[in-house]
Protein backbone atom coordinates (compact mmCIF):
# COMPACT_ATOMS: atom_id res chain seq x y z
CA UNK A 1 0.00 0.00 0.00
CA UNK A 2 0.91 3.69 -0.76
CA UNK A 3 1.69 5.86 1.98
CA UNK A 4 2.45 9.41 2.53
CA UNK A 5 4.49 11.66 5.00
CA UNK A 6 7.15 14.04 5.73
CA UNK A 7 10.29 12.74 7.33
CA UNK A 8 12.09 15.90 8.45
CA UNK A 9 10.01 18.51 10.80
CA UNK A 10 10.98 20.63 14.09
CA UNK A 11 8.59 21.80 16.45
CA UNK A 12 9.30 24.17 19.85
CA UNK A 13 11.72 22.01 20.92
CA UNK A 14 13.84 23.10 18.40
CA UNK A 15 14.94 26.77 19.72
CA UNK A 16 15.33 27.81 15.64
CA UNK A 17 11.32 27.11 15.27
CA UNK A 18 9.13 29.84 16.17
CA UNK A 19 5.35 29.15 16.31
CA UNK A 20 5.47 25.55 15.66
CA UNK A 21 3.97 23.17 18.63
CA UNK A 22 3.72 19.65 17.80
CA UNK A 23 -0.17 19.84 18.27
CA UNK A 24 -0.27 21.84 15.31
CA UNK A 25 2.23 20.05 12.87
CA UNK A 26 0.09 16.93 13.81
CA UNK A 27 -3.15 18.65 13.43
CA UNK A 28 -2.19 19.77 10.06
CA UNK A 29 -1.13 16.33 8.90
CA UNK A 30 -4.34 14.97 10.32
CA UNK A 31 -6.62 17.02 8.07
CA UNK A 32 -4.16 16.55 4.59
CA UNK A 33 -4.58 12.68 5.55
CA UNK A 34 -0.98 12.33 6.19
CA UNK A 35 0.00 8.63 7.37
CA UNK A 36 3.04 9.15 9.26
CA UNK A 37 5.37 12.34 10.67
CA UNK A 38 8.74 12.09 11.56
CA UNK A 39 9.44 15.01 14.08
CA UNK A 40 12.68 15.31 14.33
CA UNK A 41 14.07 17.95 16.29
CA UNK A 42 17.42 19.19 16.86
CA UNK A 43 19.24 17.18 20.03
CA UNK A 44 22.02 19.93 20.74
CA UNK A 45 19.51 22.13 21.48
CA UNK A 46 18.32 20.01 24.70
CA UNK A 47 21.56 18.22 24.72
CA UNK A 48 20.77 14.73 23.90
CA UNK A 49 17.61 14.72 25.59
CA UNK A 50 14.84 14.57 23.11
CA UNK A 51 13.37 11.82 24.99
CA UNK A 52 12.20 14.10 28.08
CA UNK A 53 11.26 16.73 25.09
CA UNK A 54 10.01 16.16 22.13
CA UNK A 55 8.99 12.24 23.00
CA UNK A 56 7.41 13.46 26.45
CA UNK A 57 5.49 16.48 25.15
CA UNK A 58 1.72 15.45 26.09
CA UNK A 59 1.17 17.01 22.16
CA UNK A 60 3.39 14.05 20.55
CA UNK A 61 0.50 12.08 19.87
CA UNK A 62 -2.18 10.85 17.16
CA UNK A 63 -5.61 8.95 16.42
CA UNK A 64 -4.60 8.53 12.55
CA UNK A 65 -1.20 9.58 11.79
CA UNK A 66 1.72 6.91 12.66
CA UNK A 67 4.47 9.30 14.66
CA UNK A 68 7.66 7.68 14.42
CA UNK A 69 10.57 8.30 17.32
CA UNK A 70 13.37 10.17 16.26
CA UNK A 71 15.40 12.95 15.96
CA UNK A 72 18.26 15.25 13.85
CA UNK A 73 21.24 14.56 15.23
CA UNK A 74 23.32 17.72 15.00
CA UNK A 75 26.66 17.07 14.88
CA UNK A 76 29.99 19.57 13.59
CA UNK A 77 30.26 16.87 10.67
CA UNK A 78 27.19 17.00 9.91
CA UNK A 79 23.06 15.96 10.60
CA UNK A 80 21.54 12.72 10.49
CA UNK A 81 17.78 11.82 11.03
CA UNK A 82 17.95 9.05 13.71
CA UNK A 83 14.55 6.98 13.16
CA UNK A 84 12.62 4.43 15.24
CA UNK A 85 9.29 2.86 15.26
CA UNK A 86 9.89 2.48 19.14
CA UNK A 87 11.36 4.73 21.52
CA UNK A 88 15.39 4.25 21.82
CA UNK A 89 18.84 5.98 23.81
CA UNK A 90 18.97 8.47 21.92
CA UNK A 91 21.39 9.82 24.44
CA UNK A 92 23.94 7.69 24.13
CA UNK A 93 23.67 8.28 20.03
CA UNK A 94 24.32 12.03 20.95
CA UNK A 95 27.05 11.42 22.95
CA UNK A 96 28.76 9.90 20.68
CA UNK A 97 28.16 12.17 17.69
CA UNK A 98 32.09 12.92 17.70
CA UNK A 99 33.28 8.98 17.83
CA UNK A 100 34.34 6.55 14.66
CA UNK A 101 32.41 5.45 12.05
CA UNK A 102 33.21 2.39 12.81
CA UNK A 103 31.90 2.64 16.32
CA UNK A 104 28.68 4.70 15.52
CA UNK A 105 28.12 1.82 13.06
CA UNK A 106 27.91 -0.55 16.66
CA UNK A 107 26.21 1.49 18.01
CA UNK A 108 23.00 2.06 14.90
CA UNK A 109 23.05 -2.01 15.31
CA UNK A 110 23.21 -2.59 18.67
CA UNK A 111 20.02 0.54 19.41
CA UNK A 112 18.68 -1.22 16.17
CA UNK A 113 17.63 2.45 14.60
CA UNK A 114 17.75 3.64 10.82
CA UNK A 115 20.41 5.71 10.12
CA UNK A 116 19.21 8.69 7.13
CA UNK A 117 21.73 11.02 5.53
CA UNK A 118 20.42 14.45 5.76
CA UNK A 119 20.48 17.16 2.79
CA UNK A 120 24.12 16.25 2.00
CA UNK A 121 25.05 19.56 0.28
CA UNK A 122 24.14 22.13 2.78
CA UNK A 123 26.15 24.22 4.94
CA UNK A 124 25.31 21.37 7.56
CA UNK A 125 26.15 18.87 5.04
CA UNK A 126 26.36 15.25 5.66
CA UNK A 127 29.90 14.22 6.37
CA UNK A 128 29.63 11.12 7.95
CA UNK A 129 30.07 7.54 6.04
CA UNK A 130 27.31 6.41 3.79
CA UNK A 131 27.75 3.35 4.74
CA UNK A 132 26.62 4.52 7.54
CA UNK A 133 23.13 5.69 6.05
CA UNK A 134 19.74 3.44 5.83
CA UNK A 135 18.55 6.34 3.49
CA UNK A 136 19.45 9.54 2.34
CA UNK A 137 17.72 13.27 2.38
CA UNK A 138 17.68 14.23 -1.66
CA UNK A 139 14.88 16.62 -1.53
CA UNK A 140 15.46 19.04 1.66
CA UNK A 141 12.59 21.67 1.47
CA UNK A 142 10.48 23.12 -1.28
CA UNK A 143 13.05 24.91 -2.89
CA UNK A 144 14.26 22.72 -5.41
CA UNK A 145 17.31 24.08 -7.31
CA UNK A 146 19.61 23.72 -3.54
CA UNK A 147 19.06 19.81 -3.87
CA UNK A 148 20.56 19.14 -7.35
CA UNK A 149 23.76 18.80 -5.71
CA UNK A 150 22.64 16.30 -3.51
CA UNK A 151 21.26 14.06 -6.00
CA UNK A 152 25.03 13.86 -7.20
CA UNK A 153 26.56 13.17 -4.21
CA UNK A 154 23.29 10.43 -4.20
CA UNK A 155 24.27 9.38 -7.52
CA UNK A 156 27.91 8.80 -7.00
CA UNK A 157 26.89 6.70 -4.50
CA UNK A 158 24.48 4.67 -6.44
CA UNK A 159 27.21 4.25 -9.05
CA UNK A 160 29.89 2.88 -6.47
CA UNK A 161 27.70 0.11 -6.23
CA UNK A 162 25.74 1.24 -3.32
CA UNK A 163 22.03 0.90 -3.01
CA UNK A 164 20.55 3.85 -0.67
CA UNK A 165 16.58 4.35 -0.42
CA UNK A 166 16.33 8.60 -0.68
CA UNK A 167 13.37 10.16 0.78
CA UNK A 168 12.38 13.57 1.39
CA UNK A 169 11.83 16.26 4.13
CA UNK A 170 10.45 19.54 4.20
CA UNK A 171 12.64 20.44 7.31
CA UNK A 172 9.96 22.90 8.29
CA UNK A 173 10.42 24.95 11.41
CA UNK A 174 8.30 27.78 11.23
CA UNK A 175 4.12 27.99 11.89
CA UNK A 176 2.09 30.68 11.30
CA UNK A 177 0.16 31.94 14.42
CA UNK A 178 -3.55 32.94 14.70
CA UNK A 179 -2.53 35.68 16.82
CA UNK A 180 -0.94 38.14 14.21
CA UNK A 181 1.09 39.88 17.44
CA UNK A 182 3.17 36.57 17.58
CA UNK A 183 4.36 37.12 13.83
CA UNK A 184 8.00 37.17 13.32
CA UNK A 185 10.70 37.29 10.66
CA UNK A 186 10.32 33.88 9.78
CA UNK A 187 6.74 33.43 9.88
CA UNK A 188 6.69 33.81 6.04
CA UNK A 189 8.83 30.43 5.74
CA UNK A 190 5.48 28.86 6.34
CA UNK A 191 3.91 29.99 4.32
CA UNK A 192 6.27 28.25 1.33
CA UNK A 193 8.09 25.77 2.96
CA UNK A 194 5.68 23.35 5.37
CA UNK A 195 4.43 19.68 6.03
CA UNK A 196 4.20 17.77 2.74
CA UNK A 197 6.93 20.06 0.76
CA UNK A 198 8.07 17.88 -0.22
CA UNK A 199 6.00 14.49 0.25
CA UNK A 200 7.91 10.66 0.59
CA UNK A 201 5.30 7.98 -0.61
CA UNK A 202 6.06 4.86 0.89
CA UNK A 203 5.22 1.84 -1.02
CA UNK A 204 4.89 -0.37 2.23
CA UNK A 205 3.24 -4.10 3.08
CA UNK A 206 1.54 -2.94 5.91
CA UNK A 207 1.15 0.83 7.77
CA UNK A 208 3.16 0.10 10.42
CA UNK A 209 5.44 2.26 11.23
CA UNK A 210 8.43 -1.10 10.50
CA UNK A 211 6.78 -1.86 7.50
CA UNK A 212 7.19 1.30 6.16
CA UNK A 213 11.01 2.17 7.88
CA UNK A 214 11.82 -1.52 5.67
CA UNK A 215 10.10 0.00 2.64
CA UNK A 216 12.20 3.40 3.04
CA UNK A 217 15.48 1.46 3.52
CA UNK A 218 14.40 -0.83 0.26
CA UNK A 219 14.43 2.65 -1.74
CA UNK A 220 10.37 1.30 -2.21
CA UNK A 221 9.49 5.22 -2.58
CA UNK A 222 9.18 8.50 -4.12
CA UNK A 223 9.32 12.04 -3.51
CA UNK A 224 6.38 14.92 -4.50
CA UNK A 225 6.85 18.17 -4.42
CA UNK A 226 3.87 18.55 -2.20
CA UNK A 227 1.24 16.17 -1.65
CA UNK A 228 -1.67 17.39 -4.69
CA UNK A 229 1.20 16.70 -6.95
CA UNK A 230 1.32 13.15 -8.77
CA UNK A 231 3.31 9.82 -7.10
CA UNK A 232 5.86 8.75 -9.77
CA UNK A 233 6.12 5.08 -10.10
CA UNK A 234 8.95 3.12 -12.26
CA UNK A 235 8.42 -0.65 -12.79
CA UNK A 236 9.87 -2.91 -15.47
CA UNK A 237 9.28 -5.84 -17.01
CA UNK A 238 12.11 -7.94 -17.94
CA UNK A 239 11.11 -10.84 -19.97
CA UNK A 240 8.95 -9.58 -22.31
CA UNK A 241 5.39 -11.06 -20.93
CA UNK A 242 3.90 -7.64 -20.26
CA UNK A 243 4.15 -7.75 -16.77
CA UNK A 244 5.92 -5.59 -14.81
CA UNK A 245 7.66 -7.69 -11.68
CA UNK A 246 10.00 -5.19 -10.97
CA UNK A 247 9.47 -1.98 -8.99
CA UNK A 248 11.83 0.53 -7.68
CA UNK A 249 13.59 -0.48 -4.98
CA UNK A 250 14.41 -3.87 -6.46
CA UNK A 251 17.77 -5.68 -7.92
CA UNK A 252 17.91 -8.08 -10.88
CA UNK A 253 20.23 -10.39 -12.73
CA UNK A 254 19.80 -8.89 -16.16
CA UNK A 255 20.03 -11.52 -19.67
CA UNK A 256 21.47 -9.11 -21.13
CA UNK A 257 17.79 -8.44 -23.61
CA UNK A 258 15.40 -6.01 -24.06
CA UNK A 259 13.74 -4.71 -20.57
CA UNK A 260 10.72 -2.41 -20.98
CA UNK A 261 10.24 0.34 -18.49
CA UNK A 262 6.87 1.71 -17.33
CA UNK A 263 6.78 5.48 -15.55
CA UNK A 264 3.41 5.82 -14.08
CA UNK A 265 1.84 9.03 -12.55
CA UNK A 266 -0.42 8.28 -9.91
CA UNK A 267 -3.41 10.69 -8.26
CA UNK A 268 -3.00 14.07 -8.00
CA UNK A 269 -1.31 16.77 -10.81
CA UNK A 270 -3.23 19.12 -13.31
CA UNK A 271 -5.97 16.96 -15.27
CA UNK A 272 -4.76 16.57 -18.66
CA UNK A 273 -1.40 17.91 -18.28
CA UNK A 274 1.45 16.33 -20.27
CA UNK A 275 4.69 15.94 -17.94
CA UNK A 276 8.49 15.47 -18.91
CA UNK A 277 10.34 11.92 -17.75
CA UNK A 278 14.33 12.58 -17.46
CA UNK A 279 15.97 9.19 -17.38
CA UNK A 280 19.00 9.00 -15.43
CA UNK A 281 21.02 5.83 -15.78
CA UNK A 282 24.25 5.28 -14.43
CA UNK A 283 24.75 8.86 -12.99
CA UNK A 284 24.17 9.96 -17.11
CA UNK A 285 20.95 11.11 -18.50
CA UNK A 286 19.66 8.26 -20.85
CA UNK A 287 16.70 10.27 -22.79
CA UNK A 288 13.49 12.50 -21.74
CA UNK A 289 10.00 11.18 -22.78
CA UNK A 290 6.39 13.19 -22.26
CA UNK A 291 3.62 11.36 -20.37
CA UNK A 292 0.26 10.40 -22.59
CA UNK A 293 -2.23 12.63 -21.07
CA UNK A 294 -4.74 10.03 -21.07
CA UNK A 295 -2.88 6.86 -19.66
CA UNK A 296 -0.18 9.66 -17.43
CA UNK A 297 2.47 6.93 -18.77
CA UNK A 298 5.39 6.07 -20.64
CA UNK A 299 7.10 3.18 -21.76
CA UNK A 300 11.04 2.87 -22.81
CA UNK A 301 13.20 -0.35 -23.20
CA UNK A 302 17.01 -0.92 -22.62
CA UNK A 303 18.92 -4.03 -22.49
CA UNK A 304 21.27 -3.35 -19.05
CA UNK A 305 24.33 -5.60 -19.08
CA UNK A 306 24.48 -8.68 -17.83
CA UNK A 307 28.60 -7.67 -17.13
CA UNK A 308 28.23 -4.50 -15.37
CA UNK A 309 26.09 -2.99 -12.55
CA UNK A 310 22.99 -0.60 -13.99
CA UNK A 311 20.77 1.09 -12.27
CA UNK A 312 17.59 3.34 -13.49
CA UNK A 313 15.80 6.65 -12.11
CA UNK A 314 13.59 9.04 -12.93
CA UNK A 315 12.71 12.72 -12.68
CA UNK A 316 9.31 14.09 -13.40
CA UNK A 317 9.04 18.04 -14.36
CA UNK A 318 5.98 19.88 -15.20
CA UNK A 319 2.91 22.28 -13.80
CA UNK A 320 2.65 22.58 -10.20
CA UNK A 321 -0.31 21.17 -8.65
CA UNK A 322 -1.58 24.01 -6.59
CA UNK A 323 -1.16 23.30 -2.43
CA UNK A 324 -3.38 26.04 -0.83
CA UNK A 325 -2.31 25.29 2.09
CA UNK A 326 1.54 26.16 1.83
CA UNK A 327 0.53 28.75 -1.43
CA UNK A 328 4.25 30.04 -1.69
CA UNK A 329 5.39 26.40 -2.11
CA UNK A 330 4.79 25.78 -5.66
CA UNK A 331 7.20 28.67 -6.98
CA UNK A 332 10.26 27.66 -4.75
CA UNK A 333 9.78 24.01 -6.30
CA UNK A 334 9.77 25.29 -10.00
CA UNK A 335 8.99 22.76 -12.44
CA UNK A 336 10.32 19.49 -10.30
CA UNK A 337 7.36 17.54 -9.64
CA UNK A 338 8.32 14.20 -8.38
CA UNK A 339 11.82 11.61 -8.61
CA UNK A 340 11.69 7.96 -7.93
CA UNK A 341 13.85 5.57 -5.89
CA UNK A 342 16.18 3.15 -8.72
CA UNK A 343 15.27 -0.11 -10.03
CA UNK A 344 18.92 -1.99 -9.59
CA UNK A 345 20.49 -4.84 -12.09
CA UNK A 346 23.75 -6.84 -11.16
CA UNK A 347 23.75 -5.25 -7.89
CA UNK A 348 25.69 -6.81 -4.66
CA UNK A 349 22.72 -7.12 -2.00
CA UNK A 350 25.59 -7.71 0.50
CA UNK A 351 27.78 -5.14 -0.38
Amino acid sequence: MWLKGDWHMHCRHSTDSSNNPQSRIIAFAERMGFDYLAITDHDVHVEGAVAQNTWADPEFRSDSVLLFYGAELTAPRGHVNILSAEPYDHQRIFDARNARDWDLLKLKNDLGIHWSANHPHHKNHYGFSFDLADSVEIWNTSVWPKNIPSLRIWDDQLLSGRMIGARGGSDSHHGIPEDPAKIVPLTIEGTGNYVGTPTTWIFATARTKPAILKALEQGRASVSSNPYNPRVELYADTNGDGQFELMMGDNAIPSGGPVTFEVRLSGGGIPGASYKVRVIKNREEFGTFITDPATRSVRFVDAPSPDARSYYRVEIEGPQAPYPEVPNSMAQSQNMVALSNPIYFNYDPDF
